[in-house]
Parts: C-alpha cells; structure tokens; sequence
C-alpha cells in the first residue's frame, strides 16, 4: 500500500513575494495580490495578516481597501508562484524520489470565472519513512524547515491522494493528519464535501440537496447522484476511499537503484564531498551487482542548507557496477559544484541500467573484450571531459533520404552491419545543407556540362546518373486544416532530385541533384549535395 503526504501552502504567493522581494519598512502590513477579471480588481491571493482582519479570495479590492487600509496589493504572477513550486519540489526529493507540486483551482459559483489555486506538493513517501523514525517524523521534520523558512505548510497521510488533500485542507491547526491504513473513510467522514475537490457548481449543487458532510454523499444511492451531477462526485470519493486508482503526474519517473547521505552538520570541503561519494557509491553498486545489472547514467544530487539544489552526472559507454570506476568518475565533476554554507543530503540516483553480460571464462574472445573494456574506458574519460552528448558513433537508418540514412548512436553500441550498395555510392563529405549552384546542361535531362559554386567555375569532364529518389511523403502526412488564404501548392514533381557524380577537369568529384522534373509546376533547381574523396 503507497503512502501520500500532500503538503498545503495557503498563503504561498504571498510568503513566496516576500521571500524574493528586498525587506522593506512596510513589512509588517497586509499583502495581497490582485487580477483583473470582468471589469474588477480582485483579490487573487492573501496572507496571513489579510486573513486575520477578515480578507478573503476573490473579493473586490475597494472592498478590501476599506477593510484595511494599509493594505499593499501587488499584480498576480502565477508563472513565478508556479516556478517557485517547482524548485520547492524538486527540494523535497531529499524525503522521497517522488515529489511534484499541486496546483489546484478553487473558486465559488460568485467567483466560478477566476481560476485561484490551491499551492501544494504531492510525496509519495512510501518505503521512505524509516529513516525519520516514522511517518509523522518525517512530516514534522518537513514542517519545520518550511516553518524556518518562512513557508507556512499544512501536512497529511493518507493511503489515497484524495484523503491525504482533504484532511491538509480541512486541518485547523499546524500539526500533522495521520490517517492509518484502511481509516480513511472514518477520518472524512465529518469533513465538507467541498475538500472533495468537486467543480464549484456541483459542490454548490449538493449542498442545496443538503449534502455538506462526505459521510452525507457516501450514503446516497450512487446512481442518482450520478443522474443529476455526472461522474465526477463518487469518482471522487472512490479515489479518497481507495476504491478508485487516483494518477499523479511525477515529473521523472523513480530510479529504481537509489542512495541517499544525511549529515548532522553541513560539509562542503571537496575532501568531505569525496569521501561521500566514495562512501554512497558502493553501496549503490551492491544493489546493482545484486540484482546483475550495470549503471549506464548516474546523477548525484547536492542539497545545500539554502534550499537550493546542485547536481552533477555521468554517463557509460558500457554498463558497469564498478564502484572504484563509478566514483572516479563521479569525483572528477565535483570541482563543478559550489556547496554555498554547505551541504545536507546527497542521493545518488542510478537513472539508467541495463542487464550485464557474462564474465570472460575463455580464451577464444580474451583479447577482443580486454580491447573493448579499454575502448569504453577511454570513451568515459573523453565524455566526462567535454561533455555525454559530444561523443557519438554514426549508425544507419532505413531511409533511402542521403540526410537521413544515418543517425547519431552511442559510442559503443552495437549497430547493424552497414553493407552500401555498390551501384548507389555515396559521398565522404555531406553537406549540412545543399547548396545551390549555376548549372549549364545542354538538354533539360542530360547531367551539367558545367558549374558555377562558391563563385568558382567547373568544366564537368564525366558525369554518372541520374539516381532518382523521391520524398518520403509517408512521413509527413497532410493534414486537414482550417480555411486559410490560397497558397501556391508544391506539386509533387518537384520532390523529386535527380542525383548526379561528375568530376571536373581538375579531378575533383561532386555530387549534384536537380529538383523538379522539366514541364512540372516550377523551374528546375540546381545544388550540390556532398564531395567525393
């Protein structure tokens, strides 16, 4: 059974302007944000001091104003209130692998046209508690560095997400719901069915039929609710009772081989960052070794005491769980991160694995994998120095396109045997793109007698072609669209390239193309496509 923490920020906006925004001598007033919507100016968050003197979301600013009239009212910016949630996310991975952030719209029928949120973050922390002596430990402790942070958080566990949100939202105090395995429908039983996270209008709905408890809509009959308010209702209370599956969408997927590092005091001398990596390493290559697999990427996460996050990774041309090899490697990127007052937590993730093959028993394929093993440890050395995505192999690909037969492919994976056809060659040198070039041809069809490139002239000596190869139009289907202005269409004649080798008086060989057939909807073009050696 996985275990939700649903951690709610009431006032995030406004705690969020005022941690990024300089200290000013007004900082003991009210602070809201506003948006226009309809014509008004409206409350679209507040905090805390506006919620002690009676403000509320979603009310006219004027209004506001009269209340309290040192009110400081800044323009809303969700794209940074959603920003900021996200980097506070990626933060809490330091409890869990799983976190992402929560942003849920709440409104009233008064206000259905406003789209206010609800800021939180989902944690899976199923299997994670441990390490904080229990659940509840776990979330006090998160509690209390938001709280040291100046974030007021509001935390619950449940089994479901549903439950978990519904007893965050509906707590009176700032001490965590723990509602045990299977309790659920006892713990929502008294809570208002608006913490069920229906749309306002059915919310409004129900309550007009008198149903303001959850335990009020578990007992009507399921088949006239669903008559008159459509699914939504009990979907939902079967996803808070556990009844119904409920999806959270994590921003990366869980590495299956994980290892984290706490610290009672900060470090952060490259001689204590080291000796970390060198002490989580073989134990990650241990649970890798144990289930026979070998790390082909691992990221190593820094969590400095500024609640912000360095990272560092690496990547293999081959699998391996050598742990001595692993944090060679892993040490090599550490001059890279910049521990600020330093650093709390490491995990170190193994994002990509892959099944080893079987050790060498013999003496027929010995010499062969000693030299592939020094191949990979050269490819390793050479991408962890200028960069994974600068080191590639070229591999074929089923297209009879020359730019796109071929593929970027990993350094050291094997490929399929490239076997060219003799009657078709193909150039050492492709061009990026094809060039256009100034061709003289004595009859539409024949090949150039010669060329005009990079302001040069060519007498063509020999020629060889055509070669026709059309565009592959199964890979762009057109699709219908929407009336717009008549535009000249691209007749399907012109797709079409005839290739051509020719070789100059000076013994240089090119490789040409002409676009377009004579007598088809454009003038045939002209370009120069590669360089033979």
């Amino acid at each position: 059974m996985r275990r939700i923490l649903s951690v709610w920020l009431p006032y995030w906006p406004i705690l969020r302007l005022r941690r990024d925004t300089a200290p000013d001598r007004a900082a003991d007033r009210p602070r809201v944000t506003v948006e226009t919507a309809g014509g008004l100016r409206r409350l679209a968050a507040i905090g805390p001091d506006a919620a002690a003197q009676g403000l509320r979301v979603g009310q006219n600013l004027a209004d506001a104003r009269t209340l309290c009239p040192g009110l400081i009212a800044r323009e809303t910016q969700p794209d940074a209130d959603a920003a900021a949630l996200i980097r506070l996310a990626a933060w809490c991975e330091r409890y869990t692998p799983l976190a992402a952030v929560d942003l849920y719209p709440r409104g009233s029928e008064a206000r259905a046209a406003l789209d206010f949120k609800e800021y939180g973050i989902w944690l899976d922390i199923t299997g994670c508690a441990h390490r904080f002596d229990g659940e509840l430990e776990l979330a006090q402790d998160l509690q209390h560095r938001l709280s040291r942070n100046g974030l007021l958080a509001r935390c619950a566990i449940a089994d479901t997400p549903g439950a978990a949100w519904a007893l965050a939202h509906g707590a009176t105090t700032d001490t965590c719901a723990l509602i045990s395995s299977g309790q659920e429908r006892d713990a929502m039983e008294k809570l208002p069915i608006a913490l069920l996270r229906l749309d306002p209008k059915i919310t409004a709905g129900l309550r007009r039929l008198g149903l303001r408890r959850i335990g009020d809509l578990s007992r009507m009959p399921r088949a006239e609710i669903t008559l008159r308010f459509g699914k939504q209702p009990m979907l939902r209370l079967d996803q808070a009772l556990g009844a119904a599956e409920e999806a959270i969408a994590w921003p990366r997927p869980t590495a299956p081989f994980t290892e984290r590092l706490e610290f009672l005091e900060p470090i952060g001398t490259p001689e204590d960052l080291a000796h970390a990596i060198d002490l989580l390493t073989p134990r990650l290559c241990a649970h890798l070794a144990a289930k026979d697999q070998g790390a082909h990427r691992i990221s190593t996460q820094f969590f400095r005491v500024d609640n912000t996050i360095q990272q560092i990774a690496t990547a293999t041309a081959l699998p391996s769980h050598d742990a001595a090899y692993l944090a060679k490697l892993l040490r090599a990127q550490l001059e890279t991160i910049d521990p600020g007052f330093g650093i709390e937590a490491i995990l170190l993730h193994a994002e990509e694995t892959a099944a080893l093959a079987a050790p060498q028993t013999g003496f027929s394929d010995l010499a062969s994998s000693e030299e592939a093993s020094r191949l990979a440890l050269a490819v390793d050395r050479l991408a962890n120095r200028i960069g994974q995505n600068q080191v590639w192999r070229v591999a074929p690909r089923a297209s009879h396109v020359p730019e796109r037969a071929v593929r970027k492919a990993p350094p050291l994976q094997p490929q399929p045997a490239w076997i060219a056809d003799p009657a078709a060659p193909r150039p050492i040198r492709l061009l990026r793109r094809p060039e256009p070039i100034e061709v003289t041809a004595p009859v539409p069809d024949d090949p150039p007698i010669l060329f005009r490139w990079r302001r040069r002239l060519h007498r063509v000596r020999a020629a060889a072609g055509p070669e026709r190869i059309a565009a592959e139009w199964w890979l762009n289907p057109q699709e219908p669209q929407e009336p717009q202005e008549p535009q000249e269409a691209v007749p399907e004649t012109d797709r079409i390239r005839d290739y051509y080798r020719v070789e100059d008086t000076e013994g240089a060989r090119f490789w040409l193309f002409r676009t377009g057939l004579h007598g088809g909807g454009r003038t045939p073009c002209w370009y120069l496509h590669g360089l033979f050696a």
